[in-house]
């Protein structure tokens, strides 16, 4: 009978042992699941995917206290040793499982720059990952619509979806994400308008929308964003003036408009802003004169406004700019003299080519 109690015994604490060492069945079945749904053919990342105990030596998950799965980082371009000895960067095809969203503790979900991944974004991880913090699936071919309900994801701080298929509209409700600060949509094949009231997203820091199918005009709402300090809309099919307002920002410091369909003149604001230090608004239908406001606070790595309707004469006020980087007038209506001294003395004549009647060096005398 003795023997039998330290039988029963030794089981009670093997059943604790094991139960201590394994993360919740529903969590450990949830990942088997999102793995069978992708294909990963050459360095072997879910070989590690064994055994009871999901949250220990499993590739890319890591758990919190309570041993729930609460991170998923899954990256294609890493400098993890794995990679260095395949000598090459990842791989993956496939489709991002439904049974992601049994994984109610989220904070992280990674699965970045894998090429080859296709498929929807689950329809239920707005609903389901309420604690969701990061998202990010850049570099893949996923398609379909960013869910609806997408700015349910109250606590998301950054939204990574650039590099995909993604089609149709930013979803009014995206405005509703109240602690994002990085959002990338760049590089898909989004539709529609930015949302007027952009502006409520009050921590964002980068606004990334490059690259897409986007129309309308530029939400004047996006200068209510204290900490906005780089805007990039660029190569998309928006229209109507430049707001003034983004000119005031103070902290906006990168505004990439280039290759759109904006109209009207260049605004004074932007081109006296003491922050702004890359503004590129080249390949539009900008038109008026380029203002005379600069002065010993202007200082741009990048000035491009070439490809436009630009008239008149260079500012001389440039001349006394503290710094000018890059500048590109090329491909406007401009005449006159080029003004003498910095930045002009160290522009090529590329710099200024193809307008009416620029002279003076790098161009022919005057």
């Amino acid at each position: 009978m003795g023997r039998m109690k330290v039988s029963l015994a030794a089981l009670v604490t093997l059943a604790f042992c094991f139960s201590a060492n394994a993360c919740p069945p529903g969590d450990r079945a949830a990942l088997l699941a999102f793995k069978a749904a992708l294909n990963e053919p050459y360095l072997g990342i879910f070989n590690s995917w064994t055994g009871t105990d999901c949250c220990t030596n499993w590739y890319g998950v890591s758990c919190d206290p309570d041993r729930r799965v609460a991170d998923i980082v899954l990256r294609g371009e890493s400098e993890d040793p794995i990679f260095e000895k395949a000598g090459r960067s990842g791989y993956m095809s496939g489709e991002i499982a439904a049974s992601v969203c049994q994984l109610d503790r989220l904070t992280t979900l990674v699965v970045a720059d894998w090429k080859a991944i296709a498929g929807e974004i689950p329809a239920c991880i707005p609903s389901s990952l309420p604690i969701l913090r990061i998202f990010d699936i850049v570099g893949n071919q996923i398609s379909g619509k960013i869910p609806a309900d997408i700015g349910s994801l109250g606590r998301l701080t950054v939204l990574n979806l650039a590099d995909n298929k993604l089609t149709g509209a930013i979803p009014p409700s995206i405005v509703n994400l109240g602690s994002v600060m990085h959002l990338d949509l760049s590089n898909n094949k989004l539709t529609g308008e930015i949302p007027a009231d952009v502006g409520k997203l009050t921590m964002m820091s980068r606004a990334l929308l490059s690259r897409n199918q986007l129309t309308g005009s530029i939400p004047i709402s996006f200068a209510n964003i204290y900490r906005l300090a780089d805007i990039d809309l660029s190569m998309n099919r928006i229209s109507g003036s430049i707001p003034a307002q983004l000119g005031t920002m103070p902290v906006l410091s990168t505004l990439n408009l280039d290759s759109n369909r904006l109209s009207g003149s260049i605004p004074t604001s932007l081109l006296s802003s003491a922050g702004l230090n890359v503004l590129n608004i080249s390949r539009n239908s900008l038109e008026g004169n380029l203002p005379d406001v600069f002065g010993p606070k202007t200082y741009f790595t990048v000035l491009d406004l070439s490809y436009n309707q630009l008239r008149g004469s260079i500012p001389k006020s440039l001349s006394s700019a503290k710094y000018i980087g890059h500048l590109d007038l090329s491909y406007n209506h401009l005449c006159g003299p080029i003004p003498v001294g910095s930045p002009f003395d160290h522009l090529e004549a590329s710099s200024f080519a193809n307008n009416d009647c620029l002279c003076g060096s790098p161009l022919r005398t005057c």
